[in-house]
């Protein structure tokens, strides 16, 4: 009932979203990046990290540190927190949590796919997967050789099993087809949890709605810059676009049709909430893109956290840790390659 989540939403997610919001203030700031910013060696970026909450996590790493340690151990904090708030969760923000973890499902099997296909070492492609995504039966999905194998034999068991009923074939699986098979799962996940979102009603639904349409629309705007070129038709890229968000429908029609980033800038455009983004670029560039993408995203990601008796604080706050650990990546790379004066080129500032 809309307006009136005061009254029983503390009964069962009362701890939790004060523990979320907790979270959400030990998220680094923009003094904090500066800080980081300036920072000569690995071993500078962990003596500022050790005064943030991710210092229990990196103390007692021995020198010489690595970029891949310093971003294990920030996610395993990530994974910690998410596996604390699942264990205290009733329905239906249990499976509202569950939803969150497929994304990285999905990434997770196309990595082990994708690797399998260019013969690399399973146990070392396990050791890149995100923790969020695992799942008992990770390890089995080397041994399928094409899509119906891949369903048969791993994913019937998983919560991706629904998914996978648009994207099942007897095609090899080449390189094309995983990524086929990676915009297909993603769009019906995107359309899945939309549902299990109008279906929680509230201002659960009307926040998660413009969140998740954000990310459809990024998705069919991706889509189409990457298949310019390719021999990916135009009806094949209309159906890997989701039917909701603020593009659908028309904006798709006119997105499959566009044959360079120029076209796909017209037709973003025209609708007023990402002229914006578009505005920083200049033509013909696609670069920057991303960054601007991930901005507007954390901009409404933090809106979120302004209204209460939501769950849509729990996806926000995942996603905005998830960001703080690509930058912290990014600034310790930059550092690790003593390539300083590009440190500011992805980092994207939370507050």
């Amino acid at each position: 009932m809309y307006g009136f989540e005061a009254l029983t939403f503390n009964i069962h997610g009362g701890y939790l979203e004060a523990i979320v919001r907790g979270h959400r203030s030990g998220l680094l700031t923009a003094a904090d990046y500066n800080n980081l910013c300036q920072c000569e060696t690995l071993e500078d970026i962990k003596m500022h990290l050790s005064a943030t909450e991710y210092g229990p996590y990196l103390q007692n790493e021995p020198s010489p540190l690595h970029t891949t340690t310093i971003v294990e151990k920030c996610t395993l904090k990530l994974v910690d927190e998410y596996k604390q708030m699942l264990c205290q969760a009733t329905e239906p923000l249990s499976t509202f949590l569950e939803y969150i973890t497929y994304g990285h499902m999905i990434d997770n099997v196309v990595l082990i796919v994708t690797g399998t296909l260019h013969e690399r070492d399973v146990q070392e492609l396990l050791e890149k997967c995100h923790p969020l995504g695992m799942f008992d039966s990770i390890a089995t999905l080397a041994v399928a050789q094409n899509m119906k194998e891949l369903y048969r034999l791993v994913l019937v068991d998983t919560p991706l099993a629904p998914y996978f009923s648009e994207c099942i074939t007897s095609e090899d699986l080449d390189d094309m087809n995983i990524e086929i098979m990676r915009n297909t799962l993603y769009k019906a996940y995107l359309e899945d949890f939309y549902r299990f979102c109008q279906k929680l009603g509230g201002a659960t639904a009307e926040i998660m709605s413009d969140l998740l349409a954000f990310e459809a629309d990024r998705r069919a705007v991706n889509i189409t810059i990457n298949s310019i070129g390719t021999e990916l038709t135009r009806d094949d890229r209309r159906k890997l676009y989701s039917s909701f968000g603020l593009l659908y429908p028309y904006g798709h029609e006119e997105l499959a049709v566009s044959e360079d980033i120029d076209q796909v800038r017209a037709v973003m455009e025209k609708y007023p909430p990402y002229q914006s983004i578009f505005s920083k670029l200049s033509y013909g560039e696609s670069q920057l893109l991303d960054k601007a993408f991930y901005e507007e995203e954390v901009k409404r990601l933090c809106l979120a956290f302004e209204q209460q008796f939501h769950y849509a604080v729990f996806f926000a706050y995942m996603r905005l840790r998830e960001q703080e650990i690509r930058n912290l990546m990014w600034i310790s790379e930059c550092v690790a390659q003593n390539q300083k004066s590009r440190v500011h080129d992805s980092v994207v500032f939370i507050f």
